[in-house]
């Protein structure tokens, strides 16, 4: 366990990407080695979302604005009761990224995923039970805007092996906002 991040909250830790990047993978691995809570935000879509992405409907902004307003909300709840929270979601955009760190109220360091489209289909083909079908991985691809470097975010290569870039994580969150 880090104490040495839990003591510099408050902040919340969102791992981004497109669908099959290794999001929640990487956030359960990450709030279990900081001892905090973790957050899905796939939790966090209201039913008629799910039920258009499922039928290979791309999201539309209006879809997405009060689902990143429940899942900041809920982010802030969880930063004020733990000092840091780490959360999976999309945040494909900067201005969803901006939206979710207002609604937050917290200092906010976003984790892209980064993969090779090719590896993303295969993830999205091999995974069992999940809503999100791999037709829409082009729409997330041509959606995702990079993080810039006045952002504070990092990219990680998603191909590593996830203690790898947890510690990776870690490092950088130490320096940036320790």
């Amino acid at each position: 366990m880090h104490d040495d991040l839990l003591s510099m909250g408050p902040l919340a830790v969102i791992v981004m990407g497109v669908s099959g990047s290794g999001k929640s993978t990487l956030g359960v691995s990450l709030a279990t080695a900081i001892g905090c809570p973790f957050l899905e935000g796939d939790d966090f879509h209201a039913p008629e979302s799910v039920e258009k992405m499922r039928a290979g409907i791309a999201l539309t902004d209006a879809d997405r604005w009060p689902w990143l307003d429940r899942l900041g909300h809920a982010i802030g709840a969880e930063v004020a009761n733990n000092a840091i929270a780490v959360v999976a979601c999309s945040a494909l955009k900067r201005v969803y990224r901006t939206r979710l760190a207002a609604a937050a109220r917290a200092p906010v360091g976003f984790v892209l995923m980064d993969a090779s489209p090719d590896e993303l289909l295969t993830r999205l083909t091999a995974r069992a039970h999940h809503y999100m079908p791999a037709s829409l991985l082009s729409s997330q691809l041509d959606t995702l805007e990079r993080p810039q470097p006045d952002e504070p975010a990092i990219a990680i290569d998603a191909t590593r092996p996830v203690s790898a870039s947890c510690e990776q994580v870690v490092a950088w969150l130490l320096e940036r906002f320790g």
